[in-house]
């Protein structure tokens, strides 16, 4: 991919950059956005199917890609996704704290300086996404988890951008760590400590290996789960399947209900570890809603409109977002 598409009958253009991007909801979701504004916008993602749909073509590299957002006049903000969101943190002109504090980027907006000049700035709305998918599913919002444990299932970038949640807006106690792989556990930690050295008053990180272990903690209200939908096959993925089972069963009762964010909605939305939740007795919530929140976030961004307030809007998005999911799930089934 050598150029990257200005649409000449669009206002507005935002992009989608990443590889590969065959089920992305994201331009959809945006084009729901903008036509609920009154925009003439569109986002478009940088990462095309082959004419038998068999491949996919490679994403731009970074530096062609921000010199043509840069060039381009219609321009208004990019999501971003892997495998860039680590790497293009470096090119950019700022970032929010809640980029720094996550350790990755998923969005470019501009923001203007006090002398005019534009600067492309990289957030992570997953955060908002993480934040408001479990504060919407709470039956007391940020009251429900202030001062109890809460658990992370995985050792990638969701698990990063959840501990910051989990501290920052829910004011959990501890956060304990369910992984198959202890060297992502240990990055994890080592990352944490330099993040947050000297700091006082930080919900600490702990690893869970084991199932004996897991029945002897303060048992989580709160889990974020952010792996794939794979039955476990290793010694490593079962010992971690069973350390997490056993967590979540330690549910008290209905008053103290666990709410869990199962971050993985394809191809199926319910997953394995949803059902094991359901069982007992956790309110699941389906990462789909973290999703919307976190997209609606971007649209914030880029069009400088509070869209959660306009009427009927993050309906119709939760309504296409429930509608598609539902139907690439019976398609899968």
């Amino acid at each position: 991919m050598e150029s990257i598409t200005i649409p000449s009958d669009r206002d507005g253009v935002a992009y989608l950059y990443g590889h590969p991007l065959r089920n992305s909801l994201s331009p959809p979701l945006h084009q729901t956005v903008y036509n609920a504004l009154g925009l003439n916008w569109t986002q478009i993602p940088l990462s095309s199917p082959s004419p038998n749909g068999s491949s996919y073509t490679q994403s731009p590299t970074i530096d062609t890609f921000l010199s043509s957002i840069k060039a381009n006049p219609k321009f208004v903000g990019s999501s971003v996704t892997m495998p860039w969101k680590v790497a293009i943190m470096p090119h950019l002109d700022d970032l929010t704290e809640d980029a720094r504090q996550a350790g990755a980027c998923n969005t470019i907006f501009l923001r203007k300086d006090t002398d005019g000049k534009t600067g492309y700035v990289g957030t992570n709305t997953d955060c908002i996404g993480i934040r408001e998918a479990l504060l919407q599913g709470s039956p007391n919002g940020a009251a429900h988890f202030q001062g109890k444990p809460a658990l992370i299932v995985g050792g990638g970038g969701t698990a990063r951008t959840a501990v910051y949640v989990l501290r920052r807006w829910l004011g959990v106690s501890k956060i304990y760590i369910v992984n198959r792989d202890a060297e992502e556990v240990a990055a994890i930690l080592a990352e944490d400590k330099a993040r947050n050295a000297g700091k006082e008053g930080v919900a600490p990180l702990i690893p869970v290996s084991d199932a004996k272990t897991a029945a002897t903690v303060e048992a989580p209200v709160a889990v974020v789960s952010g792996i794939p939908n794979y039955p476990p096959k290793t010694e490593e993925e079962v010992r971690a399947r069973e350390t997490l089972t056993t967590l979540l069963r330690r549910q008290s009762h209905e008053k103290d209900q666990g709410v869990i964010l199962e971050m993985c909605y394809h191809p199926l939305p319910w997953t394995e570890i949803a059902q094991i939740a359901s069982d007992a007795k956790w309110k699941v919530v389906l990462g789909s809603e973290a999703l919307i929140w976190q997209g609606l976030e971007q649209a914030k961004l880029w069009t400088g409109q509070d869209v959660v307030a306009v009427p009927g809007l993050v309906e119709q998005v939760k309504d296409f977002v429930s509608r598609t999911v539902a139907e690439r799930s019976k398609a899968n089934l």
